[in-house]
């Protein structure tokens, strides 16, 4: 990102030459105010329907479903350099595994400047973590205060994804983002579950974990500042904003093992000149999905999502990202354009998704909004329900059938039996027009006949079976 306080009279003059577009796609709702310059929002993934907010400073706070105030989760700002430009607590992210191991990693800044990645258990108390602290990587960054890159998440393969800035300073006069040899400008892959004792470990499938002349932890390079990057639920590709220099902001997707993402030769699709002979050729570079220009006080991206709620705040499969000095919240669908759903007047530093894959964004100045559509939602569809066939007949060897339900599209129901003969064997839940399928047991025992029920859609469905 940029100095957060330099870009404070850029915004203020974006801000009054920037009007909200006309018929905005979306609205925001403010759900918290009075942060400390809040820097990310998450959730555990523990079916509590928390979010955790991240300040600057050092500490991370817990909102509870409903709540308007967070309290305190963990304080470590005895631990957090956060006085420097771009520096602090910068990530957060949970174990996959956390309702049940209660391990949480976070990613700040020390004294001196160095990065650190460290791991914390949650306390006794659900809503407090313990404060002993293991650290599991540092990476020496004490030449410039910007650039530390400060995203962790975990991927569908259960690693941990860590986003390294490039060290700072323009250009990477040190060629960090390019060199194998460095920690730095690369999205790093660990392995937590190790044996106890072990810290972590570089995946088998990691890139160079056989290059005696490359570092294991990398996954991919030429990255200049991965500021924000996230997995989209649904098909799980790596989406990567890399904040940019002078002229480009940049989304890369999909992020392969090995892959050199350009920086410090590309800046976006256009050409550095730091080394300029590099450029005559594009080969072994990967491209960005899309950029945008500095125009219209543009400056700084700030990555975010694809969207994939439920509340249709807007179109399944949008990518939602912004830029930190207008606040312009955009959302990319993979067309020429990049349109504004909205123009605030945030300092976007981050967006976060909860569990149900609901979208938040986090304003540096204090706040945390939902985005919602400004279309309300429809109203739920009148439900009627009927089956067919309304009964069945077998004999006493059982067997296996089919009832058809219908009604309208969106309509749920469900299907259950409390006999011990009878079994709903597909079905059991469903949405719209569909079908159950159920099986019977043979019937053995005295000469007769026995009755049974399935309730589907509330509606009764009579299995008679005689021997």
């Amino acid at each position: 990102m940029r100095t957060f306080k330099s870009l404070l009279f850029v915004i203020a003059i974006a801000v009054l030459t920037l009007a909200v577009p006309v018929g905005a796609a979306i609205q925001l709702t403010q759900v918290v105010s009075g942060l400390s310059n809040p820097l990310f929002i998450g959730h555990a993934g523990d079916s509590t329907g928390r979010l955790f907010i991240v300040e600057r400073g050092g500490v991370i706070k817990v909102l509870q479903p409903g709540a308007s105030t967070p309290t305190i989760f963990l304080n470590i700002t005895s631990k957090v350099q956060s006085t420097g430009n771009e520096q602090g607590l910068l990530g957060l992210a949970f174990h996959p595994a956390y309702e049940t191991n209660g391990r949480f990693f976070v990613f700040y800044t020390r004294s001196g400047g160095d990065v650190v990645v460290a791991e914390y258990h949650v306390s006794g108390d659900p809503n407090f973590a313990s404060s002993v602290e293991e650290i599991l990587l540092t990476i020496p960054h004490s030449a410039n205060t910007n650039h530390n890159g400060g995203m962790l998440a975990f991927g569908p393969d259960n690693f941990l994804y860590i986003g390294v800035g490039d060290g700072g300073g323009a250009n990477d006069v040190p060629n960090n983002a390019q060199n194998l040899n460095s920690l730095l400008g690369k999205i790093l892959r660990i392995d937590i579950d190790v044996p106890e004792g072990d810290k972590y470990a570089s995946p088998a499938s990691n890139p160079f974990v056989t290059d005696p002349n490359a570092l294991d932890e990398i996954f991919a390079f030429g990255m200049r500042n991965p500021w924000r990057f996230s997995f989209d639920r649904t098909d799980h590709h790596l989406w990567v904003a890399d904040v940019g220099q002078g002229a480009r902001e940049e989304v890369n997707t999909q992020i392969v093992a090995g892959g050199n993402y350009g920086w410090r030769i590309w800046e976006g699709f256009a050409c550095t000149n730091n080394d300029a002979a590099l450029c005559a050729s594009q080969a072994g570079y990967i491209f960005p999905v899309f950029d945008y220009e500095h125009t219209g006080g543009r400056c700084s991206i700030t990555g975010g999502y694809v969207y994939r709620g439920l509340q249709g705040a807007v179109a399944n499969g949008t990518y939602v990202y912004g830029d930190f000095c207008t606040g312009e919240i955009f959302g990319w669908t993979g067309g020429p354009t990049q349109p504004v759903l909205l123009d605030t007047a945030l300092m976007i530093s981050s967006f976060g998704e909860d569990e149900s894959g609901e979208l938040y964004v986090v304003g540096l100045g204090g706040t945390i909004s939902k985005i919602v559509s400004t279309t309300p939602p429809p109203p739920p569809p009148t439900c009627t329900y009927s089956i067919s066939p309304a009964r069945a007949n077998f004999s006493r060897t059982g067997g296996t059938g089919s009832v058809t339900v219908t009604t309208a599209a969106g309509c749920d129901w469900t299907a259950a039996t409390g006999e011990t003969w009878v079994a709903v064997t597909g079905g059991a839940i469903g949405r719209g027009s569909g079908a159950v399928t159920y099986s019977v047991q043979p019937y053995s025992g005295r000469q007769g006949t026995r009755n049974g029920r399935i309730t589907i859609a509330g509606l009764a469905f009579t299995v008679k079976q005689s021997k």
